[in-house]
């Protein structure tokens, strides 16, 4: 036992680890046996399996990954190969107990990787550090909740204190919260959308009137066209293979433009098709594939527009019908001619120099667009993820107003959001920039004095405790710490804090950046039974497509210590507003309360109670689908950034004019084998990538211009005007189909090359898709230890493959 405690759990598995090429489909047999080596893997093959007939069934738990809807006649396995990895990791039998924090130290479980952290199993009891013996010790919950209440208690302020929320809290947990933290006097909100989908959110604002997007399943059954932007299905949502392979089978077009060639983007083999398994058959699913160069898409979304506007002029010249419709533009927008003159005045050799697209694919893809009746754009963080994300999100908007696909069957925007209840999140009031309308409706129900003024998002939050403006900080799920920029920048300043608490289901990197006292306090998981004073409850979730159903865990508590999270919420606004007239604890008797409380503030929650339990729940309407919009002029808006000033803000011009060596511009991207920052392997197996993850993806062109080689190490560093130096070491060149110029590579481990001041101007999303980045020869990590990182049967996989 010494011998391992003595040697760092480091990710790379440098002697056994490989590359090679992953030639069969996303999906299929790969998938499976996936699926069985993640139940081994957390000792709960039997459980795991029943567990996974309940996931996104009408009466089961709605999956803790991704929020991509359910179809209405749900199959009995409606689950995806990394759905099942998320049931598995939460069901698994392995614990963190006490006993755990006991035999290590803080600084010992720093130095592992995160994959180790996470896999050691589920916490069990509320802990606190104790930085005398740097261990976490046990406290009674009413212990800590009363540290909670001393620390908020001794604020100047209550703005001194930040409330994070992740994507996988409940409806009701997320509405309490908000809530409280109102009650409190603060909008402090960073949130996990801060990081993913706010460009989208503020983008589709301004340019529709709701954040959220337009389309239902359905429309997906009859659009002529599905155009995915900057989005890696395979991976990241992997049960939306399914439906575009209905829409390949029924001879739709799948459009896709990405920088990475993807494997879930080209075939799939679906899993619940026995001819496709038995002759290890598979559907193809995008078309046609278009790869920009990383950044590119504003510049190509630009030029589609401007070959319609060229098109237009033609058409209407020879007395032919407008390639516009013309009658929505009149009656629906404001702004139309304004951004056709920036279009005109926008000379073509601007937009191809930034597409990284020969001018023939330009057109090619323009020319699909114009041919759909009807068309649905896709879209995920190769949009959101820029400095310029909300100027993105409103050339998407254009592309699809200019042609009246707001309001129409099988057409509309889908951004694909990331976690389960993410939207649903932002839906009750989790907002760092409230609306006049939400405050005064909270205001009438609870009788309380909500704060007027704005509050801090994700990037001010870090920044506010770096300089002591912030001084606590509550995390509802989540892993703060790894999923932000700046990675030295943020740590330092949640350890500037005089109290952190993290509230989680397994232990994460997170929870071992503390501040001057530390709270780490464990909950239920979404598969496990929630029972409360009138029996068993149910939560709620808003899928990517904004409908809202029931939630019921299946499984027993991991342990009899764990509380749900409404519970920690409710304790915890009594404990810090003793003298409040809200019955915290009354709420948490039966969620149904909580509801009617929801319906009380929200008018389309009306009958809320009564319509979630109804099977598959209900669908939220978006008023733009009736023409409805409510922006500030009450129509539709146009919005344009000029593409100068897109591809010339300084970050960028700083960059071009370094001239220490070549300046990349790099992504960052998930594994296959990761969920946000949950990591639950050390594969990427379809870009070929096995038990490893500091890889760097490069064109081949661009190793051999550089002087690299395959499989040589190098260090990445990035390059900003703040001149501070930001390197990340060790990374292994794979030569792969990326646009010349352009880099990918997983992030957390790249977060913190990402500055904190690079974000979107608008939604202040850090720019983590557009990376100016230099390259320098480095050497292979120093530590490896195959048996501590891969199960046995897996390492005799790799062991035998590699000879």
């Amino acid at each position: 036992m010494e011998n391992v405690e003595n040697k760092k759990h480091d990710d790379e598995q440098t002697n056994y680890a490989r590359i090679e090429p992953y030639n069969n489909p996303a999906g299929g047999w790969g998938a499976l046996l996936s699926v069985a080596r993640n139940l081994k893997r957390q000792e709960v093959f039997k459980k795991g399996a029943i567990t996974l007939l309940n996931i996104n069934q009408p009466t089961g738990f709605d999956c803790p990954g991704c929020a991509w809807p359910e179809k209405k006649d749900a199959h009995a396995f409606n689950f995806c190969e990394n759905g099942a990895k998320a049931v598995a990791f939460e069901a698994t039998s392995k614990r963190v107990t006490p006993d755990f924090f006991a035999t290590h130290t803080v600084s010992w479980l720093s130095e592992q990787s995160d994959f180790f952290l996470e896999d050691s199993g589920r916490l069990t009891d509320p802990m606190r550090y104790d930085p005398v013996s740097d261990k976490y010790i046990p406290i009674s919950w009413d212990e800590a909740f009363a540290l909670i209440a001393k620390h908020l208690h001794a604020l100047d302020n209550p703005d001194q204190a930040a409330f994070y929320t992740s994507g996988r809290a409940s409806n009701e947990a997320a509405f309490l919260y908000q809530l409280f933290v109102r009650a409190y006097g603060t909008n402090n909100f960073p949130d996990c959308s801060n990081m993913c989908h706010e460009t989208t959110s503020v983008g589709l604002l301004h340019s529709i009137g709701l954040g959220k997007g337009t389309v239902t399943l359905e429309d997906f059954d009859i659009a002529d066209a599905i155009f995915s932007f900057g989005h890696n299905p395979g991976t990241n949502h992997p049960r939306m293979l399914g439906t575009l392979r209905e829409v390949s089978r029924r001879g739709g077009n799948i459009v896709a433009i990405n920088p990475l060639k993807e494997r879930g983007l080209e075939r799939f083999q679906d899993p619940q098709a026995p001819v496709e398994m038995m002759t290890n058959g598979s559907t193809p699913i995008s078309r046609y594939y278009f790869q920009p160069k990383v950044g590119g898409d504003y510049a190509l979304m630009f030029g589609m527009l401007k070959h319609l506007r060229e098109w237009d002029i033609q058409a209407l010249a020879a007395g032919k019908k407008s390639v516009f419709d013309r009658s929505f533009i009149e009656m629906n927008t404001v702004g139309f001619d304004a951004m056709m003159a920036e279009v005109d005045r926008t000379p073509w050799s601007d937009i191809h120099a930034h597409t990284g697209l020969s001018p023939e694919h330009l057109e090619s893809l323009a020319k699909m667009y114009l041919d759909a009746k009807t068309a649905i754009f896709c879209w995920g963080m190769g949009i959101t993820q820029h400095r310029h994300g909300t100027a993105n999100v409103h050339m998407l908007a254009n592309l699809m107003l200019a042609r009246g696909h707001i309001g129409r069957s099988g057409a509309g925007l889908a951004p694909i959001r990331g976690h389960s209840n993410v939207q649903g999140d932002r839906t009750m009031g989790i907002n760092e920039l409230p609306s006049t309308k939400l405050l005064d409706n909270i205001d009438r129900v609870f009788g309380i004095k909500s704060p007027r003024h704005h509050g801090f998002g994700v990037v001010d939050t870090i920044k506010a405790m770096y300089e002591g403006a912030v001084k606590v900080f509550i995390g509802l799920g989540g892993n703060f710490a790894v999923a932000t920029p700046d990675t030295p920048y943020t740590e330092a300043g949640l350890r500037r804090c005089n109290l952190t608490v993290q509230i989680a289901t397994k232990l994460n990197r997170s929870h071992l950046v503390c501040g001057k006292e530390a709270l780490l306090l464990p909950c239920l998981g979404r598969t496990e039974i929630d029972i409360q004073l009138h029996g068993a409850q149910a939560v709620s979730v808003e899928d990517s497509m904004s409908n809202v159903h029931l939630s019921a865990g299946r499984n027993e508590p991991a342990s009899e210590n764990l509380l749900s999270e409404p519970d920690i919420v409710a304790r915890m606004a009594a404990a810090v507003l003793p003298e409040s007239d809200i019955k915290w604890q009354w709420y948490v008797e039966s969620y149904d309360r909580i509801r009617d409380s929801i319906e009380d503030v929200f008018d389309e929650f009306h009958d809320f109670n009564a319509r979630v339990y109804q099977p598959g729940g209900f669908h939220l309407e978006h008023p733009a689908n009736q023409h409805v919009w409510n922006t500030p002029v009450g129509k539709a808006q146009f919005l344009i950034t000029p593409l100068a000033e897109v591809y010339a803000d300084k970050e960028n011009k700083y960059a071009e004019q370094y001239t220490g060596a070549k300046v990349y511009t790099l992504m960052t991207t998930r594994s296959h084998d990761q969920y946000n920052t949950t990591l639950y392997g050390l594969d990427d197996r379809y870009r070929g990538v096995f038990g490893q993850r500091r890889v760097l993806f490069m064109n081949a062109d661009d190793i051999a211009e550089a002087g690299f080689m395959a499989d040589q190490w190098v260090d990445i560093e990035s390059i900003y005007s703040d001149g501070i130096k930001r390197v990340v070491q060790s990374f292994r060149i794979v030569p792969y189909n990326i646009p010349r110029g352009s880099l990918a590579a997983y992030y957390p481990e790249t977060n913190p090359l990402v500055a904190l001041s690079s974000h979107d101007k608008y939604a202040k999303i850090p720019a983590s898709k557009s990376v100016p980045v230099i390259l320098h020869a480095g050497h292979a990590p120093e530590h490896f230890n195959l048996a501590q990182e891969v199960d046995p049967e897996h390492a005799n996989e790799i062991m035998n493959r590699v000879g």
